[in-house]
C-alpha cells in the first residue's frame, strides 16, 4: 500500500508539473508571437484557411464595366480617368525570357469601345508612359509583347519613379514568378481624387500605384500587395506593404470576389509577407 501510494504521489506531482510548464511555454510563445507581430491563430489555422479553390476565376469586379481580354491580360478601362483601372496577368515561370526584342511605338487599343487614349497626351507631360503589365514580363513571344503597348496598359508615372522603386518591383514580381513557377498579378493606379491631368485627353495623373500578387504553390494561397506614392525612393519594397482591405477601400474594387470567402477575408486583410521569403518544397 505504501508502494501504491508513493507512486500515486509522484503521478500527482508529474502532472501537476507538466501542466504549469505546458502552460508557462504556451504563454511564452505567445508573448515571443506578439513581439514579432503575429498570433497563434495565424500559425495554427493557416493550412486549413489557405487551402487551394478548384476552378478560382482571379479576375476582379469591374466598376466602369468595360472589361477588355488581350490574349495575356485582361483589363478594365476607365474612360473618365483615360487608362485602366486594373490590369490582370497570370505570370508563369516560363514567360520570363529576354529575346531583345524591338520596342513598337504605343497605340491605341482596338477593343476599347469608348477610344483609349493617345500616347500624344504624355508628350512632353513631364511622365513616362508607365506600362501596368510590363513589356518585360511577356517577352516570351513578339505578339505577347507587342500587346502591352496599347495605350490602354500605361498610366502616367514619373521618370523616377518608373526606372526607380516600380522598376524593382516588376523585378521581384518576376523572382517569385521564377520561384514559385508562377503568380497571379493585379495592378492599377489610385486616382479617385486626383486633379492633375495631362494632355487634350485629360488623362488622370495617379497619386499612387499599387501590386497585388498572388500564389498558390504547394496547394495553399498566399497574397501581399504593395502601395507606392508615385516619387522616388531609396526605401525597401516591404515598407510599402499594405493590406488589400485598404486598397478596395480606396478603389471601391473587390479583387478576388470569386474566391471563397472565409480564404478571401483572412487573405485580403493580412499584411504578414513573411511568407515570401520560406524556400519552396
Amino acid at each position: 500500500m505504501k508502494i501504491k501510494k508513493v507512486i500515486f504521489n509522484s503521478i500527482g506531482v508529474l502532472v501537476i508539473s507538466c501542466f504549469f510548464f505546458s502552460h508557462a511555454a504556451s504563454k511564452s510563445f505567445s508573448m515571443f508571437l506578439n513581439d514579432i507581430g503575429t498570433s497563434q491563430d495565424a500559425i495554427t489555422g493557416s493550412k486549413e484557411e489557405y487551402v487551394v479553390q478548384k476552378d478560382f476565376d482571379y479576375l476582379p469586379t469591374s466598376t466602369t464595366h468595360q472589361l477588355i481580354k488581350h490574349r495575356y491580360y485582361t483589363l478594365s478601362y476607365d474612360e473618365r480617368a483615360e487608362q485602366a483601372e486594373w490590369v490582370a496577368y497570370k505570370l508563369k515561370k516560363e514567360y520570363i525570357q529576354h529575346k531583345g526584342f524591338k520596342r513598337p511605338r504605343f497605340v491605341v487599343d482596338p477593343m476599347v469601345k469608348t477610344g483609349s487614349a493617345d500616347w500624344r497626351n504624355y508628350k512632353k507631360s513631364g511622365y513616362d508612359k508607365g506600362h501596368l503589365c510590363p513589356a518585360g514580363d511577356m517577352e516570351f513571344d513578339i505578339d505577347a509583347y507587342n500587346d502591352t503597348f496599347f495605350t490602354s496598359n500605361i498610366a502616367p508615372q514619373t521618370h523616377k519613379f518608373n526606372a526607380g522603386i516600380w522598376k524593382r518591383l516588376e523585378e521581384k514580381t518576376r523572382y517569385w514568378a521564377l520561384k514559385y513557377d508562377s503568380v497571379y498579378v493585379v495592378t492599377g493606379g489610385i486616382f479617385k481624387n486626383s486633379r492633375k491631368t495631362i494632355g487634350k485627353e485629360k488623362v488622370f495623373v495617379p497619386e499612387c500605384f499599387y501590386k497585388i500578387i498572388i500564389n498558390n504553390s504547394n496547394k495553399a494561397y498566399k497574397m501581399i500587395a504593395f502601395l507606392m506614392p508615385d516619387k522616388k525612393s531609396d526605401k525597401s519594397l516591404f515598407q510599402y506593404v499594405v493590406s488589400v482591405d485598404s486598397i478596395e477601400k480606396m478603389t471601391g474594387i473587390d479583387f478576388f470576389p470569386k474566391l471563397d470567402d472565409r480564404i478571401e477575408n483572412n487573405l485580403e486583410k493580412n499584411t504578414d509577407y513573411s511568407s515570401w521569403f520560406i524556400k519552396k518544397n
